[in-house]
């Protein structure tokens, strides 16, 4: 066994497939009550952290931020997920009025601020990973929904194509200045996109794929890139080359592979094992226990984190939350 590491140290063995003392964990979910103002969403991620000690902080903004400056709105009541009230595509010709971004501006802005924030706070230790969406995933927020998007994309190709374009170059540039802030890395999530209850493989290979290398390809080197494959039939190995080093994805969800699968399928650090839509909600510490250490004698001791299959919901209990943890530190 590994002596006691630091948490980065503890992220960087297990990303390299190196003994570690024991697995990462970390676990992530909305602060929705916070989320409306980007720095009080910062001091609730900290507080969170400091209450739980995770061994990275994946910053989980609000899941419109990417699209408010191009024109989204919503509306927050209480500590509940907010509701889209406006978006920017109305009609296929409105794509064609996409234009870039000032990223250090508008909300993004104030989300980069938000992550120096985390940042500062997390101290030099603790890993930060922030959340960006891929650009197909973008494209689908600026819609009503994500159906309207998907017939938009195959009945006006070019004009989506456009909105692409302008989406991939905003967001590589903002994926810059949040490595340039002292993230670690992305989280970079399909949301519903990669999955073929969206799409094809053969339109997401042309739709998502192209666009999601670019960004990827083009940034300057980090060390925690964490890819996060979203839903039920993700295209978990469709992905596999992509330039990350880690993937996260629901390994409890219908026709997705299982955490052990997965790991022999890509190859590399594989992060999640956590049932968070079941277990970890409606379960006893001592039943969290009891899977985590069950998975931890399949898994092995090298080359996987342990987290959930995306982000868990407000409502699980503290006591579980902890019994993630003291599981692995049992």
């Amino acid at each position: 066994m590994a002596d006691q590491m630091t948490p980065r140290e503890r992220v960087q063995a297990a990303l390299q497939g190196r003994p570690v003392d024991r697995p990462p964990v970390s676990m992530w979910r909305h602060f929705f009550a916070e989320e409306g103002e980007p720095l009080r969403m910062a001091e609730a991620m900290l507080a969170f952290q400091h209450a739980y000690r995770w061994d990275f902080i994946k910053v989980n903004p609000r899941a419109s931020y990417h699209v408010e400056d191009w024109g989204v709105r919503v509306r927050y009541t209480g500590d509940s997920p907010p509701h889209v009230v406006e978006w920017p595509i109305k009609r296929p010709d409105d794509w064609l009025a996409l234009e870039p971004l000032d990223v250090t501006k508008g909300v993004l802005g104030q989300h980069l601020e938000a992550l120096r924030v985390v940042v500062r706070g997390a101290g030099p230790e603790v890993p930060v990973v922030m959340t960006l969406f891929s650009p197909l995933s973008l494209l689908g927020r600026l819609a009503n929904s994500e159906e309207v998007a998907a017939a938009h994309l195959r009945l006006y190709p070019e004009k989506v194509a456009y909105a692409l374009e302008v989406i991939t170059d905003t967001f590589t540039r903002f994926a810059r200045a949040c490595l340039e802030a002292g993230a670690s890395g992305l989280f970079f999530a399909t949301t519903g996109w990669a999955t073929a209850q969206r799409l094809s493989r053969d339109e997401y290979a042309r739709w998502g794929r192209p666009y999601d290398l670019r960004l990827l390809r083009s940034l300057p080197p980090a060390p925690f890139h964490l890819l996060h494959v979203c839903r039920d039939y993700a295209f978990v190995a469709d992905l596999r080359d992509y330039p990350v080093h880690a993937v996260n994805w629901d390994a409890y969800g219908e026709g997705n592979p299982s955490l052990p699968q997965g790991k022999g399928l890509l190859g590399r650090c594989v992060v999640g094992g956590i049932p968070h839509r079941t277990l970890l909600v409606h379960g006893t510490p001592q039943e969290i226990a009891r899977v985590v250490t069950a998975l931890r004698q399949e898994m092995g001791e090298t080359g996987w984190m342990l987290g959930p299959g995306c982000t868990f919901p407000p409502n699980a209990p503290e006591a579980n939350l902890r019994a993630v943890r003291d599981a692995l530190e049992g």
